[in-house]
């Protein structure tokens, strides 16, 4: 008998505590860890990664030397760190359409 109450315990504990973890999920929290999960399944890919629009000086025949080049990349990682971030955060405040035009920003930069 105290085993089927012990099992009955553990179920009840874990039903509950899947329904605090769907409470405290926002409108968007599925849709991030899709995302997050697609870029670290594109890890191998050579192809995959930061992305922006070529420069207008790229286009008249500036040719880029590695120290702007690293340091673009490194401007491209913290506009798309923050707009993450800022995802996540209007993700935490309920705010649906904030956060999925965040996310979509975001998704934009990313090639996968």
């Amino acid at each position: 008998m105290p085993r089927i109450r012990t099992a009955t315990l553990a179920i009840v504990c874990a039903l509950a505590c899947m329904n605090i973890a769907a409470a405290q999920a926002g409108p968007c929290s599925a849709d991030i860890a899709q995302f997050e999960q697609a870029i670290r399944n594109s890890a191998g890919n050579p192809f995959a990664g930061l992305t922006a629009p070529q420069s207008v000086r790229a286009q008249i025949g500036w040719q880029p030397t590695p120290e702007s080049m690293k340091k673009e990349q490194a401007n491209l990682k913290a506009r798309f760190s923050a707009l993450m971030a800022r995802a996540k955060r209007l993700d935490a405040k309920g705010d649906a359409k904030g956060c999925s035009a965040a996310l979509n920003q975001a998704k934009r930069m990313y090639i996968i």
